[in-house]
C-alpha cells in the first residue's frame, strides 16, 4: 500500500485534496454570505445562541444540498414520486458527501408503529417464530398485528386454449390480528355528553366536536342528510334517529345537489381524530380526545394487538407477545438462548440490533412500546440504531442536538457513539449547547453574535481550547456554573401521588411541594415523564408545556400560534368600522394573486418548485385598500413585520395601547423571542425558538401549577438564565412550577429536587432522592447528586 502522507501538498494525489466541506455565500434564512471550510472525517460542533442561524447552515444548507444531489441522479420518472428540493440560498458548496439526517423529529403517528416497527427488530422476530414456533401457524405475517385472517372464494373466467372457462379459486391468509380491537391494542369507549349537548337541536350548535360546527360542510350534511329532525333537541331523537346520529355505516346521499357520503359520529371520529397517535394530534383535538374517549386495554388480547392463534405459538417457552412486552436488555438474554443453526444469520442480525439498544442506553424500552409515546431524544437515539452497525465510510452524519432527553451519565456515551461514527472514517457534524458534548469536538464553528436579524454570522472557527479564550457569548458561558440557592422557598402545600404504577414506576408514593420550583431528574428511562405525566399532568387546574414540537405552514406566525393576532384585527376593525376578516391574509384581506401567502409558486414537476415575491402586493400579503386602513398610525402589514419587542412598546402605550395585544407580546419579550418579528412565518423559527413560543402561548392559559417538560431543549447557555429567571417569576408570581430536567444548572436553582432511578427500566422507578439541591449534593447518594456535585463544584 502507497503512504501518501510524507509527500509534499503540491505532489498528492488531487483524489487527496477533497479533505474539507466548503461553504461560500450561504445566505439561507437569516444567514449573512456566511463562508467556512468544515474538516472532512472529524466530529465538528455547531453552537450558538438559539436562533443564530446554526439550523439554517447545518440542515438548511450541507444536508438539504447535499440530498437534493442525490435526489437528481435518480430517474425524471422515479423524482416525481419524490418531493422536490429547492437549491439552498448559497454560492458554492463544494466537497459534499452522502448526509445522513438523524434528527428529533417524533417517530411516525400511526397508532400501529411500536418500537419494533420502527427499527426493523420486530419484522426479524416475527420470521424467527415463524420458522421455530410450536405450533406453527404459518408464514411471518401470522405473527403481525397489522394483517387480518381472512378467507375467500369465487369464479373466475379466463381465456384458455381459445376457450372461455370458469374456475373456482379460494384464497386464505393467516394473519395475526386480534379482531376485536384490529390489531391497536385498545378499545374505546365514548362519553355521549362530551360529544353533544342534548337539550339542544342540531340546528341551535348541539354538537361539541371540534370542526363540527353547523355553518360548514358538516352541518349541512347534519342538517340536510334526512335521518333525523335537525329541528328537535337530541334528548327527543328515536331509538333509531339517535343510532343514525352515532353509529350509521358509511352512506350515500345529496345535499344541496351534491353527491355527499354521511357518517355516524362515533365511525368519523375514529377515522379522523382516533387515526393518529395521540400525541400527533392538535392541542385542542388532543382535548378533545382526553374529554371524550376512555381508552382501555383490549379484552380478548389484554393489549397484545395479537390473535389467540399468534399468542399461543411459542419458542424457547415464550411467546412472541411476551417477548416484544419484554425490556429490550431483558430479551437479548432470552435470544442468547435460542439456537438453530439454519436462521444463524437471521439470529445474528437481531442479536446486533438489540445490543445496538443496549449500547445507545434504551435498553430499558420493549419492542411493544407505541413509538409516538418516545420522547424527541429517544426517537433521535431509536433512529441511530440502523447507523451504528453501518460499513459505510466517508458518510456525512447530521445530528440535532444528540444530547436532548440525556442525564449527564448518558451522555458521556453519547459522546462515545459519536466518536466511534468519526473513527470509521466519516464526517460528524452535531448541533449542540451542551458543553460535555462541545469538549469532545475536533472543530468548532459559532454563529451570533445574537439571534434572527442579529445573527446569521460566524463570530469563531477553531478547537475548543481556542472558544474558550475567544469573547463570543458562547466561550464567555462555556464555564458557567449556577450556584445553589442560599434560600429556598417553603412550599404552602403538597400535590399527592399515591400508588403510582404507569409503565416501570414501581407503587410510588410522593408529594409534589406547591408554591415553589420543584425538579424532577434521574437518569433516561427512570420514570420521570411516567411519574408527572401519568399522574400530575392531566389534574384540574394543571396546564403541561410538553416537548412535543408545534408545527405550522408557511401561513402560520407567532401572531396566529399566540392568539396575539385576534386583538389585532378587531382593533383595527373597530378604528376603520369594517370586518375583522379584512386583516387576516387567510381571510377576507388577502391578495388575490397569492391567496395571502405573500408568495407565487411556479410548480415545474420534478424539478423543485420556484417561490417568487407575488409582485401585486410585494409580499405584503394582503390587498392595497386593506392596506389603507391604519391603527395607531400603522397598516396590519408594518404592525407584523415588526419585531416583537417594538411591537410590545407599540401596544403599551400611545395612539396604539392595546392592553390584550401587550400582555402577550409582554410574555414573548419574557422567553427571550424579542428579535422575532411578530409575522414570521413558523417554518423560518429554529427549534429553541418554537419551544420558547410554545411556552409563552401557555403561559397565559389560566392555572396554579405549570407541569414543563425539558424547557432547556434547544437553548443556548445564555438562554438557559433568562429561562431560569422566567420560572422564578412565574413561582413569586404564586404559582407552583413543576419540571422534568436534566440540566444541571435548573437542578441547583430549584427549591427541591426529586429523583427517581436507580437505574433505567425495570431498574428504576423508584423515588431515590427527595430534598433540596443542597443535601442531595452534600449526600452524593445518587448518580445525579454525583454530576450536580460536581457541576456546583
Amino acid at each position: 500500500m502507497t503512504d501518501h502522507s510524507s509527500l509534499p501538498a503540491a505532489v498528492l494525489p488531487r483524489a487527496d485534496a477533497h479533505d474539507v466541506i466548503r461553504v461560500l455565500g450561504a445566505r439561507e434564512n437569516n444567514l449573512r454570505n456566511v463562508s467556512v471550510e468544515l474538516p472532512k472525517r472529524r466530529l465538528t460542533v455547531f453552537t450558538g445562541v438559539s436562533g443564530s442561524g446554526k439550523s439554517s447552515l447545518v440542515f438548511d444548507t450541507i444536508a438539504a444540498e447535499s440530498q437534493r444531489q442525490i435526489n437528481e441522479t435518480y430517474s425524471a420518472f422515479v423524482q416525481g414520486f419524490m418531493p422536490s428540493l429547492a437549491r439552498p440560498d448559497v454560492d458554492v458548496l463544494g466537497g459534499l458527501t452522502t448526509a445522513i439526517i438523524v434528527d428529533q423529529e417524533r417517530l411516525g403517528a400511526d397508532p400501529r408503529s411500536t418500537v419494533g416497527t420502527a427499527t426493523d427488530a420486530l419484522a426479524m422476530l416475527r420470521i424467527l417464530f415463524s420458522r421455530l414456533g410450536k405450533p406453527h401457524l404459518g408464514s411471518a405475517r401470522a405473527y403481525s398485528f397489522n394483517v387480518a385472517s381472512m378467507s375467500g372464494g369465487g369464479a373466475v373466467t379466463m381465456e384458455k386454449e381459445g376457450r372461455t372457462v370458469k374456475e373456482r379459486r379460494t384464497f386464505s391468509i393467516v394473519g395475526g390480528m386480534c379482531p376485536r380491537c384490529e390489531g391497536r391494542g385498545s378499545v374505546t369507549d365514548f362519553d355521549l355528553s362530551a360529544l353533544y349537548d342534548e337539550t339542544k337541536s342540531l340546528r341551535e350548535g348541539a354538537l361539541t366536536i371540534p370542526g363540527y360546527s353547523m355553518d360548514g360542510w358538516y352541518g349541512r350534511i347534519f342538517l340536510g342528510c334526512g335521518f333525523f329532525d335537525p329541528d328537535k333537541p337530541i334528548a327527543k331523537f328515536t331509538k333509531r334517529e339517535r343510532e343514525a346520529l352515532l353509529h350509521k355505516e358509511p352512506t350515500k346521499i345529496k345535499v344541496d345537489g351534491i353527491n355527499v357520503t354521511y357518517e355516524g359520529l362515533i365511525p368519523r371520529i375514529r377515522k379522523s381524530f382516533l387515526a393518529k397517535d395521540r400525541e400527533a394530534m392538535q392541542p385542542h383535538i388532543r382535548a378533545f380526545v382526553d374529554r371524550a374517549v376512555t381508552f382501555a386495554a383490549c379484552p380478548e388480547c389484554d393489549g397484545t394487538r395479537l390473535n389467540e392463534g399468534a399468542r399461543t405459538s411459542k419458542v424457547a417457552g415464550r411467546s412472541i407477545a411476551e417477548v416484544s412486552a419484554m425490556q429490550i436488555s431483558d430479551l437479548t438474554q432470552w435470544l442468547r438462548g435460542v439456537q438453530d443453526t439454519s436462521i444463524e444469520p437471521l439470529l445474528d442480525s437481531l442479536r446486533h440490533t438489540l445490543a445496538s439498544f443496549v449500547q445507545i442506553g434504551l435498553g430499558y424500552l420493549s419492542l411493544d412500546r407505541p413509538s409516538g409515546t418516545l420522547s424527541g431524544g429517544e426517537a433521535q437515539r431509536t433512529k441511530m440504531i440502523r447507523h451504528l452497525g453501518s460499513s459505510l465510510t466517508d458518510v456525512t452524519y447530521v445530528f440535532d442536538e444528540p444530547s436532548i432527553g440525556l442525564h449527564p451519565h448518558d451522555i458521556e456515551r453519547m459522546n462515545d457513539l459519536l466518536l466511534q461514527l468519526r473513527d470509521k472514517g466519516n464526517t460528524v457534524l452535531v448541533v449542540e449547547h451542551k458543553p460535555e458534548m462541545i469538549a469532545i469536538a475536533d472543530h468548532v464553528v459559532d454563529l451570533g453574535p445574537g439571534a434572527g436579524v442579529d445573527g446569521g454570522e460566524v463570530v469563531f472557527e477553531g478547537t475548543v481550547d481556542e472558544l474558550r479564550s475567544a469573547g463570543t457569548r458562547t466561550g464567555r458561558h462555556l464555564h458557567d456554573r449556577v450556584s445553589l440557592k442560599d434560600e429556598i422557598r417553603k412550599p404552602r402545600g403538597a400535590l399527592e401521588v399515591r400508588g403510582a404504577s404507569l409503565h416501570n414506576l414501581r407503587n410510588v408514593d410522593v408529594d409534589l411541594p406547591l408554591g415553589v420550583l420543584c425538579v424532577v431528574t434521574g437518569v433516561a428511562g427512570s420514570g420521570k415523564s411516567s411519574l408527572i405525566h401519568g399522574s400530575v399532568a392531566r389534574r384540574d387546574g394543571v396546564v403541561t408545556i410538553d416537548q412535543a414540537p408545534i408545527r405550522g405552514s408557511r401561513r402560520s406566525n407567532p401572531a396566529t400560534y399566540t392568539g396575539l393576532l385576534d386583538p389585532i384585527r378587531k382593533a383595527f376593525a373597530k378604528a376603520n368600522a369594517v370586518k375583522p376578516g379584512l386583516f387576516s391574509a387567510n381571510s377576507d384581506g388577502a391578495c388575490p394573486n397569492c391567496n395571502g401567502a405573500g408568495v407565487v409558486y411556479t410548480d415545474l414537476a420534478m424539478m423543485a418548485t420556484v417561490a417568487a415575491p407575488c409582485d401585486v402586493c410585494d409580499g405584503k400579503r394582503f390587498q392595497p385598500e386593506v392596506l389603507d386602513y391604519t391603527f395607531g398610525g400603522k397598516d396590519i402589514s408594518e404592525v407584523l413585520g415588526m419585531q416583537v419587542s417594538a411591537a410590545e412598546e407599540f401596544f403599551g402605550a400611545g395612539d396604539g395601547r392595546l392592553p390584550a395585544a401587550h400582555k402577550i407580546l409582554r410574555r414573548l419579550v419574557a422567553v427571550g423571542l424579542g428579535y422575532v418579528t411578530v409575522g414570521q412565518p413558523l417554518t423560518t423559527l429554529s427549534g429553541g425558538e418554537r419551544q420558547r413560543l410554545k411556552l409563552a402561548a401557555q403561559m397565559g392559559e389560566k392555572a396554579e401549577i405549570y407541569v414543563l417538560d425539558e424547557p432547556t431543549v434547544g437553548l443556548h447557555l445564555a438562554d438557559v438564565e433568562q429561562l431560569l429567571e422566567l420560572l422564578d417569576r412565574l413561582v413569586d408570581d404564586g404559582k407552583s412550577v413543576i419540571v422534568i430536567e436534566h440540566h444541571q444548572a435548573v437542578m441547583a436553582r430549584a427549591d427541591w429536587l426529586i429523583d427517581l432511578g436507580p437505574g433505567a427500566g425495570h431498574d428504576g422507578g423508584t423515588v431515590v432522592f427527595e430534598g433540596t439541591p443542597a443535601e442531595l449534593v452534600a449526600s452524593g447518594s445518587t448518580l445525579t447528586g454525583q454530576h450536580l456535585s460536581a457541576y456546583v463544584g
